[in-house]
């Protein structure tokens, strides 16, 4: 039988994957840091991803100076169309006196967060963090393997990521100055309405000719990741649905499981309760007014509700709502479980939603529901 999951669906596109800037600025930094320590550039130079893949990426630019070393790597985003395809990152590593740490800074064309409601702290250059824990750990190794200590300061920049930067959404969630660098997987996922489709289908149909009768869509790796902890499900038993919760439903519907569990980030999971089966940012946003609705029904004051209609993400509207002990994560969660079994019309499943922050925990979940609960 042929395997199933999310490794089945990103071969069964036929696209071609690509690297996030994240993992860009992972090659950069290694190449400079070796550099600084040993005169020379490696080029190619290799990394490892979190989930074991070792690319190999090509220079673009090479410099030294004072104390310091640039080297630069050309973003290729496979066949997703990705606005920073074909983008210059730099990194510029710098030695700083042993006990310093690794110290990040944003150069030219990387944003610096505003606004709170984002996984950095206001001040910060826009380096999230994942990719910010693949550079300490490639630091280290590169520390460890030419007698260096580790301590560093890393300078990304992009060019023309200032002008990139507009057509993306940092500007409207306080993100300035340039781009975010970006990536838990290091991996871009190639992006085609028809063709990630068509692979969920094709999970759906693995999974029940396997037996199964528990399913998880889930809208990327951290989800999966939870919701295999949460439920021990296999590998074919998970459908990487991204965006297209309503693909995952609608054909759920024609071909029934006992079970499907929707796991998701709670911004991308409160489109869903808001009765958006496309989670893309292109096409559909996170309604604060929504939320703040959905939190007077969970006791939030009038002044609460007023933070959380003008809160600058999702995040921030949860984070308000559990300081003030108002469970709006659980609250998406059951009413994006109603959506999901309005969309599946008294198919004979069950589902059950969970809400996740970007970190994988946990801020809200539903009881399961449906006409094959028991």
């Amino acid at each position: 039988m042929s395997s199933g999951g999310r490794a089945a669906q990103l071969k069964h596109t036929g696209l071609r994957p690509g690297w996030t800037t994240g993992a860009c600025a992972t090659a950069a930094t290694t190449a400079a840091y070796t550099a600084l320590l040993t005169g020379d550039f490696p080029d190619p130079v290799t990394i490892t991803l979190p989930k074991g893949q070792t690319p190999a990426f090509a220079l673009a630019v090479e410099s030294t100076g004072p104390g310091s070393a640039t080297a630069g790597v050309v973003k290729d985003a496979g066949d997703d169309p990705d606005v920073t395809h074909g983008a210059l990152v730099r990194s510029t590593v710098r030695l700083l006196p042993a006990g310093s740490g690794v110290v990040f800074k944003a150069g030219e064309g990387v944003g610096t967060v505003t606004l709170p409601g984002l996984p950095l702290d206001v001040g910060e250059p826009a380096i999230n963090p994942v990719p910010r824990q693949m550079m300490r750990e490639h630091v280290a190794r590169v520390a460890a393997a030419h007698g260096g200590t580790g301590d560093v300061e890393i300078t990304l920049s992009v060019d023309n990521g200032a002008e990139i930067a507009r057509s993306t959404w940092n500007p409207r969630i306080g993100i300035l100055g340039g781009l975010s660098i970006l990536g838990t997987t290091g991996v871009v996922v190639p992006y085609s309405c028809s063709a990630w489709i068509d692979s969920i289908r094709r999970g759906v149909d693995v999974a029940r000719a396997g037996g199964l009768t528990h399913v998880a869509g889930c809208t990327g790796s951290t989800s999966e990741r939870t919701v295999t902890g949460l439920y021990d499900l296999p590998e074919i038993a998970l459908l990487d649905m991204g965006d297209f919760a309503g693909a995952v439903l609608k054909y759920v519907r024609r071909h029934p499981v006992d079970r499907l569990t929707v796991c998701g980030g709670f911004a991308k999971l409160s489109k869903l309760a808001a009765g958006h089966l496309d989670l893309h940012s292109a096409r559909s946003q996170v309604d604060k007014g929504f939320l703040a609705d959905l939190a007077r029904t969970g006791g939030a004051t009038e002044a609460l509700a007023a933070q959380i209609a003008e809160a600058n993400t999702g995040l921030a509207a949860l984070r308000l709502c559990e300081a003030a002990g108002v469970p709006l994560g659980d609250l998406v969660a059951v009413r994006a479980r109603d959506e999901a079994l309005a969309v599946l019309r008294g198919a004979p499943v069950a589902v059950d939603v969970v809400c996740i922050d970007r970190a994988g925990v946990v801020v809200g979940r539903s009881a399961v529901a449906g006409p094959a609960a028991s």
